[in-house]
């Protein structure tokens, strides 16, 4: 297993994480099998988005004495109102659900994610009310850890994020969803397909999220990285051929900011299989060709897909076009962060030879050699 920090909260989480949903209404014996391979390949972070109690229980129940292993994202704003699934901003009922979940992990939640903010209703109903004030009393006492929110909107994530309140954000990443036009809803197409006539290419306010994400140190946890199973389908993928697990993961993975991906595995078998993306090289992971393969207006956007290594002066290109891409959002006020980030680099830009390999090799048409120029001269 990797582990990543989870932006400015200082936590380390492994990279790929159990999203417990579907596990919800499964036998306890099920629960207990995939929490024990989960925690035997080493994952630490759980994300409890499911509101029933029978679910929570068993989840608690199969961790037993080791609760302290792993770190637990709970939703606040997630109820079950006579077995159905719910959102809900009214106070006694998010209460009620949120010192459940409380209860049954031991009185401390590591993450505490405002449920569902995903319309300027959402946004209104979180904070012009008493929720966030609920939320931040939450924090005040040591009843969560860290304050976070779940989100599948750029634009109201984007506007959440500069509240300054949160510190995470679990967020629907995959290429399909990075593609879809910024007026495209990604839920609309979650269960009648995607269209690639859709796609020009990456949204660039998903694009300026992750970037302002990892400019304010917002870890983010990647949710929906497989499409629900639609990018692994040669019936359902909307690209030429199916993407495969490991290209999805690694897609989400590269994205700036993400620390962790969140898989709904259901047994423990579907737990290994997802952990087995650490025995893929370089080729298995490799999503850049299938990208390239629809009718796109990204040209000269890096999507930190690699293609462009080897360089001949071992500069990690990927990561210097990231940290360029993140500065260039205010080159008058760079983040120490970004600039650290640089500057821990083995090689960097400043070692450019201008040989011209990687532009060769690019997909894209990216001009590497001048972000590497430009990344010298902005972050040096």
């Amino acid at each position: 297993m990797e582990y990543r920090k989870l932006g400015g909260t200082g936590r380390l989480v492994s990279v790929i994480g159990l999203g417990c949903e579907h596990l919800d209404r499964k036998p306890y014996e099920q629960a207990k099998e995939t929490v024990d391979a989960a925690l035997s390949s080493g994952v630490n972070i759980f994300d409890m988005f499911m509101p029933g109690r029978e679910i929570r229980e068993n989840i608690a129940k199969a961790l037993g004495n080791r609760r302290g292993q792993v770190m637990i994202q709970g939703h606040i704003g997630s109820t079950d109102i006579k077995q159905q699934y719910d959102i809900s901003r009214d106070m006694p009922t998010v209460k009620k659900y949120f010192e459940d979940i409380l209860r049954v992990f031991g009185g401390y939640i590591d993450f505490g994610m405002m449920f569902f903010i995903d319309s300027e209703k959402d946004y209104n109903d979180v904070f012009e009310t008493d929720f966030i004030k609920y939320v931040e009393h939450l924090k005040k006492q040591g009843d969560i850890g860290h304050i976070g929110f779940s989100s599948h909107n750029p634009r109201t994530a984007i506007k959440v994020i500069n509240t300054g309140i949160p510190e995470m954000l679990m967020f629907s990443i995959n290429p399909a969803f990075d593609m879809l036009p910024p007026d495209e809803y990604v839920l609309d197409h979650f269960q009648k397909g995607i269209s690639s006539e859709l796609f020009r290419g990456i949204d660039p306010e998903r694009a300026e999220l992750y970037k302002l994400c990892e400019q304010k140190q917002i870890g983010i946890t990647a949710m929906k990285t497989l499409g629900a199973g639609k990018l692994l389908s040669p019936e359902h993928s909307p690209f030429v051929k199916p993407l495969t697990a490991p290209q999805c993961i690694h897609y989400a993975l590269s994205r700036p900011s993400v620390a962790s991906v969140l898989l709904g595995c259901q047994t423990s078998g579907e737990v290994l299989d997802a952990v087995r993306y650490f025995d893929s090289d370089d080729s298995e992971r490799d999503y850049a060709g299938i990208l390239g393969s629809v009718r796109n207006d990204f040209k000269g956007s890096c999507v930190y897909c690699s293609h462009c290594q080897p360089c001949p002066a071992e500069i990690d290109i990927a990561s210097v076009n990231k940290c360029l891409d993140i500065a260039r959002l205010n080159i008058n006020d760079i983040p120490p962060s970004v600039r650290s980030t640089y500057s821990s680099l083995a090689h960097n830009g400043s070692e450019c030879t201008a040989c011209g390999n990687c532009e060769n090799r690019c997909p894209f048409g990216v001009r590497i050699i001048k972000n590497m120029e430009e990344a010298a001269g902005l972050l040096a």
